[in-house]
């Protein structure tokens, strides 16, 4: 009987030292796992569960099931004109091949390391074998709009004319894929390398696609240059404008300044004809008084700009010292 309890017990605690071993472990949903003795795949386990090992000699790797994110840094790349673009991509991934991707990559470490090289390969790629309007737009819808640019004139005289002069039509050029193909086709370069270290990507879609320094400044030295079109034809036409209205102000001035020295030549004519006949008149009336008159209205006017007088042994000073003139 104790032969029997004894060995109960040392069956029992080769049990418990057993499991103190740890030969079970809990694989959760999502993940996956390999087997490994002394470094050498045994098993590959797939379903979530518990899970059987041998104690000491096997060690479980594990890895994810799930669609896995990866965000990259954005590139400046050229374009097929050599305009240069800074594209920013995200992709989604997952581990396809547990063992390939524990042979060729070992830790996800590893493995966004190579998909940073792979994804960043197919974008550049792709990007610089076409155009920048292939990268920025998904449809030639744009280029089925009319899209006209004026500005208002008002009713000015030639306000037609004027808008002839800051109007401009915008056009714009067919693309033959667009961005939705060009991120196709960098799915199609990098799901030729992804197998090869047990991975799959699963999409690359363009996040972010802006100018460069360089090629915004000349985007915007563009703008001004038209806007300083548009704004040199609004000089010319309101220099134009100035030029027409000051000739016609000029001329009427002239026109003006022409009947005005008529009306006042003809005055100052009519004037002086009256002026005659009333000094005729008044010479002829009395031809003595009419002198004295006039000398005495001489004097007034020239002795007070006298400073200096030699001598008045005059005939013009004849009237000073006799009313008579003698």
């Amino acid at each position: 009987m104790k032969k029997f309890i004894t060995g109960i017990v040392v069956a029992l605690v080769l049990v418990v030292v057993f499991l103190l071993m740890g030969p079970f472990y809990v694989l959760e949903e999502g993940k996956q796992a390999l087997v490994l003795r002394f470094g050498e795949i045994k098993k590959t386990e797939l379903e979530a569960g518990l899970k059987f090992k041998t104690p000491f000699l096997d060690n479980v790797v594990v890895y994810s099931k799930k669609v896995l994110p990866w965000d990259g840094e954005a590139q400046r790349i050229p374009t097929r004109e050599q305009q240069f673009i800074w594209v920013d991509v995200t992709a989604r991934w997952r581990i396809s091949d547990p063992v390939v991707f524990y042979k060729s990559l070992t830790t996800m470490e590893r493995a966004y390391g190579k998909i940073d090289d792979v994804i960043d390969g197919a974008v550049r790629t792709v990007i610089t074998s076409n155009f920048l309007r292939e990268a920025v737009r998904n449809s030639n819808k744009i280029t089925q709009a009319r899209i006209e640019e004026g500005f208002e004139t008002g009713d000015v005289e030639g306000a037609e004319a004027l808008q002839q002069l800051t109007f401009t039509e915008v056009s714009y050029e067919r693309i033959d894929k667009g961005r939705r193909t060009l991120s196709q086709d960098m799915l199609v370069i990098a799901r030729e390398l992804a197998p090869e270290y047990g991975i799959e990507i699963l999409d690359i879609i363009p996040r972010q696609i802006r100018y460069s320094d360089e090629l915004t400044q000349s985007v915007y030295n563009r703008m001004i240059a038209e806007r300083s079109q548009i704004a040199q034809a609004f000089r010319s036409f309101g220099e134009g404008k100035k030029a027409e209205w000051l000739g016609k102000l000029e001329n009427e001035q002239r026109s003006i300044l022409s009947r005005a020295y008529e009306r006042a030549e003809t005055l100052k004519g009519t004037a002086d004809a009256t002026a005659t006949r009333i000094y005729a008149d008044a010479y002829n009336r009395d031809r003595a008084f009419f002198d004295f008159w006039r000398a005495t209205e001489s004097y007034k006017t020239v002795l007070p700009k006298f400073t200096k007088t030699l001598s008045t042994d005059m005939d013009y000073f004849k009237f000073m010292y006799s009313p008579r003139g003698r």
